[in-house]
């Protein structure tokens, strides 16, 4: 792989999850365009046709997401092999069709602990690196779900909308610091999530057949199917990453951006439906009567 000489200091990525889908064509596309990448996966030798192709600007590591030593120890490569880290990428995570009713606690910590602490505890690691380099963009793969509930999908939607409040919180804190934070929201991809990295419930209960039964049926149908182009979805991600004005939230895909619109709309609808009671509960003005409940 040749170098591009006139590139000037190329970014350093630290993609989770890139042994297929999103994460393993954002690593193959930032490194086609000249930068540097720390890929991990659970399983880093599914990564080892893409460090053979690009030995001199890419490297694998082993990354579990739940384990707190294997993310210090990614961290640690990352800066020992690059000497910084420009752009962290949680992409890692997979997907649960279930009712509530459907789940036990058991299931629901380990759920959580892949799709949400883990991003949560990468974005703790990495923050003193970027504090400290003044400077940093960190992009979290959220989905169409982290704004819009969808029956049968109760537990991801938690995780997502949770990462998403994270982020826009987090994105306040660390500004002055010259760390930016972006979400991505995807629609339907055609990435292995409608199967391989799609989980359902244990427990089914009849009652929620046309919930969540329903909901894990068209997934499966729609595998292979799906109208979204990860490749395209790659270069997008890049795109908001190289812009001077990044968004906070990226929408990709037709049926992402139509889905969120539908919900902004609804919301809107409720607020203005509803705005005398909401107007209702503040305090009267000094001069008037105040009733205190």
């Amino acid at each position: 792989m040749t170098r591009d000489k006139n590139r000037v200091a190329p970014k350093v990525w630290l993609i989770t999850g890139c042994s297929t889908g999103f994460g393993r064509a954002l690593a193959e596309a930032v490194l086609k365009k000249g930068d540097e990448v720390l890929a991990t996966a659970r399983q880093p030798e599914q990564l080892r046709a893409l460090i053979e192709h690009y030995p001199e600007t890419a490297k694998a590591v082993r990354l579990d997401v739940t384990s707190s030593q294997d993310i210090q120890a990614a961290v640690d490569t990352a800066i020992a092999t690059f000497g910084r880290i420009d752009v962290l990428v949680n992409n890692a995570g997979h997907g649960l069709i279930a009712a509530l009713e459907e789940v036990s606690d058991v299931d629901i910590h380990r759920f959580f602990e892949t799709n949400f602490f883990g991003a949560l505890r990468l974005m703790r690691t990495v923050l003193p690196v970027m504090r400290q380099q003044g400077s940093g963009h960190i992009v979290n793969m959220s989905s169409t779900a982290g704004l819009v509930g969808f029956g049968g999908s109760s537990l991801y939607c938690g995780a997502k909308f949770a990462l998403e409040g994270t982020s826009e919180a987090l994105a306040k804190e660390v500004e002055s610091f010259g760390i930016k934070v972006t979400l991505i929201e995807p629609g339907a991809f055609r990435t292995d999530f409608n199967g391989r990295s799609l989980a359902a419930a244990e427990l089914s209960i009849d009652a929620y057949a046309t919930v969540s039964g329903a909901s894990l049926q068209w997934f499966k149908q729609m595998d292979g199917k799906q109208p979204g182009n990860p490749l395209k979805a790659a270069q997008a991600i890049i795109q908001a990453v190289e812009s001077p004005h990044p968004p906070m939230r990226l929408a990709l895909g037709t049926d992402a951006m139509s889905l969120i619109q539908e919900k902004l709309s609804g919301v809107k609808t409720d607020l203005d439906a509803w705005r005398q009671v909401t107007v209702s509960t503040d305090y009267v003005d000094s001069n008037s009567e105040v009733i205190v409940g």
